[in-house]
């Protein structure tokens, strides 16, 4: 039964054998979200969504949809020249409370290398931008949150390459960062770009510092989700509450990914 789990085929028959029940409720509204401290990953795919049209509003409000406590966001900014953010930041704080974890000499940009990670009603104790290593320019964006709700949380967002060489080397340097900080709840969070499941995910090098990985949640594409590409990892068993793909009618045209999301509870962690 666990071999069938971690099997790339039988995942995605799994969501193949639920696509019926995802058109039938292809009308229906988002569920309200659950208490608690929720918290969200979305490639936003530099707002262009799966009808080709450039809509930043449409990505708001999928944003405003999710009701995330903190969120991370991939594909933000502009990638090639001079990194320009695409989101009115300012009217996604007016509307939904969320600010951005701030990032240096970035002018234009909204993030680091298109990481951005919103947040609402904390402070922010440090911030550090990694540029990990591959052949492609990718990054890292870590921040440390006191939620207003309580509790201190590392977050680490990030936007791994698509060579799998790269991956397995951006996991052991996010690794390494990790064992020399300071013990603190930690959660990963990002669009991570492993569609391989089992022994064969360059993604198992983070088993080390977090322990067993969850189970991966079909995030791509949006329209018929088959690959998690997009993952939620904590470093400690019980912080997060079973991952789920955000899968709304407006989350499926708005980007080629679903938004991934988790309750946390940094209850366990106090003691």
């Amino acid at each position: 039964m666990h071999a069938r789990k971690d099997s790339l085929p039988a995942s995605i028959l799994a969501s193949i054998r639920s696509r019926k029940k995802r058109l039938d409720a292809a009308y229906t509204e988002a569920r309200p979200r659950s208490a608690g401290t929720l918290i969200a990953s979305y490639n936003v795919h530099k707002c262009i969504g799966t009808d080709r049209r450039f809509d930043p509003e449409r990505t708001s409000r999928v944003i405003h949809e999710i009701g995330a406590d903190v969120i991370a966001l991939q594909e933000a900014d502009t990638r090639f020249g001079e990194r320009t953010g695409i989101l009115d930041l300012g009217r996604l704080e007016r509307e939904t409370g969320l600010i951005a974890v701030p990032v240096a000499g970035m002018a234009k940009a909204h993030g680091w290398h298109g990481n951005v990670v919103l947040f609402k009603k904390g402070l922010v104790h440090d911030v550090h931008q990694v540029k990990l290593p591959g052949l492609e320019p990718r990054g890292a964006l870590v921040a440390e949150i006191e939620l207003e709700k309580g509790g201190v949380l590392r977050i680490i967002a990030a936007h791994f390459g698509l060579l799998r060489h790269s991956r397995a080397q951006q996991a052991r340097m996010l690794v390494e960062l990790i064992n020399d900080r300071h013990e603190m709840p930690t959660i990963l969070l990002g669009d991570l770009n492993e569609w391989r499941l089992g022994d064969r995910s360059s993604l198992n090098t983070f088993q080390s510092a977090f322990g067993p990985l969850p189970p991966a949640v079909p995030s791509f594409p949006a329209g018929l989700p088959l690959l998690a590409l997009d993952r939620i990892i904590a470093n400690r068993k019980g912080i997060i509450s079973e991952v789920e793909a955000h899968d709304t009618p407006l989350a499926r045209i708005a980007s080629d990914h679903l938004p991934i999301k988790a309750l946390i509870d940094l209850e366990p962690v106090g003691g």
